[in-house]
């Protein structure tokens, strides 16, 4: 998409909702944005991002970590043993 249709989209969707403040938005006011830190999963090796949590340190044991997704799956593949 070119720069002017995304300024054109970005107005339309300015004018129906006075408060959009863009895709990404901004940090609520007196909030820090949240900080994200890179953890690699243990399962499929994909580096994730994920919430880097009050001390800024990440997850509790960054070599155990298993993402979203491979929890996801193997909650499927258990459920599907029990069948």
């Amino acid at each position: 998409m070119s720069r002017r249709k995304d300024r054109e989209r970005f107005s339309q969707l300015k004018q129906r909702n006075p408060g959009y403040v863009g895709f990404r938005g901004t940090a609520a006011p007196g909030r820090a944005a949240e900080e994200t830190v890179s953890v690699v999963c243990s399962v499929c090796r994909r580096k994730r991002n994920v919430s880097a949590g009050p001390d800024g340190s990440g997850p509790a044991d960054r070599d155990a970590y298993v993402c979203l997704q491979c929890q996801q799956q193997g909650a499927a593949a258990t459920e599907h043993r029990r069948s």
